[in-house]
């Protein structure tokens, strides 16, 4: 609670300061007035304050960005003292500060209000009423009443676009790998009795004779690539403005989570590696509702260099068929790390986020990875709106 008893007591002061020179009582009064005036606007703060009722719920809590959701706010107090109109402090994803909005002085009645919000960019953001405050007529008491029941957390998930099927090396896609191993006939690992839809020609028709019964081969089930993801995590670079960089984050989630759609539904496996202060290891298995949250949920608080994380994770492609890495950056280390991970085997897709696909910088790096045979894809940055 505050109070701006500074010119309530140099009044009084003042008042009774001339009564006493003047012995006028009139002073004298005007000063007991003053004293009365204050002591109504504490009465009327504090009941208003004190029987004050919030309810408040969203539409969504979880919504793509771009999407629109209504906060709806329902209010009252049975305060009778007249108090100023109250402020509510709204928290919104569309803006750094929180957005005040007065509601009119209106006791023992219910004030409703809906507030449109926009989901503008990716991320995890607090949305809802966060505190009000009440105050008097005249300005000299106001209480700040924290709420917890009217605050929400709104988790706004990646779009996703269409993308070029992975081509895995040697360029054959695992489902057909999958396909053509298991008409392998000449490598059975094996035998079990027949079952009703096996094919004919798996059938061991020796050895059904020998047993007197039905018996098929058996084969080794192929070992599928895997895909493998790698988002550079760290701060993206801003171009000279917040909401650029903003635009750019939004873009690596989305195209991560793009390819990581597309490839859901393929046989082999995917794994997307999130790091910075809470890292963790998006796979296939979680599920894609899982693995957008935790996309959502990515700070770019990631303090090494992605060359070194490309270095990391070029230990490991034993299984690998395809890599496909997304970043916002090109430099000529990347290059070359992306230039041996693929005459190790896999292969490799690039995305570069950017606002100038030109970039006489960038063209020659580019040019580079084309003739090393890697694939490279543009997506520029579509600015949200705030």
């Amino acid at each position: 609670m505050k109070l701006r008893f500074s010119l309530p007591v140099s009044l009084v002061l003042l008042l009774l300061t001339v009564a006493l020179c003047t012995g006028s009582q009139l002073f004298l009064l005007l000063s007991v007035l003053v004293v009365l005036a204050v002591i109504w606007s504490l009465l009327a703060v504090l009941w208003a304050s004190a029987t004050l009722m919030v309810d408040g719920n969203m539409t969504e809590q979880t919504v793509h960005r771009g999407e629109d959701l209504i906060f709806t706010l329902r209010m009252r107090h049975k305060g009778l003292i007249p108090i100023a109109p109250i402020l509510l402090e709204v928290s919104d994803p569309s803006g750094s500060l929180d957005r005040e909005i007065r509601l009119k002085n209106m006791p023992r009645r219910i004030q409703s209000l809906r507030l449109p919000i926009h989901a503008s960019h990716v991320g995890v953001y607090p949305v809802g009423l966060r505190a009000c405050v009440v105050e008097d007529l005249l300005g000299i008491v106001s209480r700040r009443v924290v709420l917890s029941d009217t605050s929400f957390s709104l988790t706004v998930l990646p779009r996703t676009f269409p993308t070029e099927p992975l081509v895995l090396s040697p360029g054959d896609p695992g489902s057909e790998i999958m396909s053509r191993a298991t008409e392998d006939l000449n490598a059975p690992s094996d035998v079990r009795s027949y079952q009703p839809g096996d094919a004919m020609k798996k059938i061991h028709w020796k050895l059904s004779l020998r047993k007197g019964e039905l018996i098929v081969r058996k084969f080794d089930e192929p070992i599928l690539q895997d895909v493998l993801i790698l988002m550079d995590c760290s701060r993206p670079p801003s171009w000279g403005h917040p909401q650029a960089e903003a635009d750019i984050r939004d873009t690596l989630l989305e195209t991560a989570a793009s390819v990581l759609t597309d490839q859901a539904s393929t046989d082999h496996q995917v794994r997307l590696p999130l790091l910075g202060h809470h890292p963790v290891d998006v796979d296939k298995s979680m599920g894609l509702p899982i693995a957008m949250d935790y996309l959502a949920r990515v700070d770019f608080s990631e303090t090494d260099r992605f060359e070194r994380v490309l270095i990391m994770e070029s230990r490991r492609l034993r299984k690998v068929g395809c890599v496909v890495v997304v970043s916002a950056r090109l430099n000529i280390p990347m290059v070359d790390i992306m230039i041996r991970m693929h005459r190790s085997g896999p292969n490799i897709r690039f995305y570069l986020i950017t606002f100038a696909p030109e970039d006489e910088n960038v063209l020659p790096l580019i040019s580079r990875l084309k003739q090393s045979g890697i694939e490279v894809s543009y997506v520029t940055p579509e600015p949200g709106e705030n």
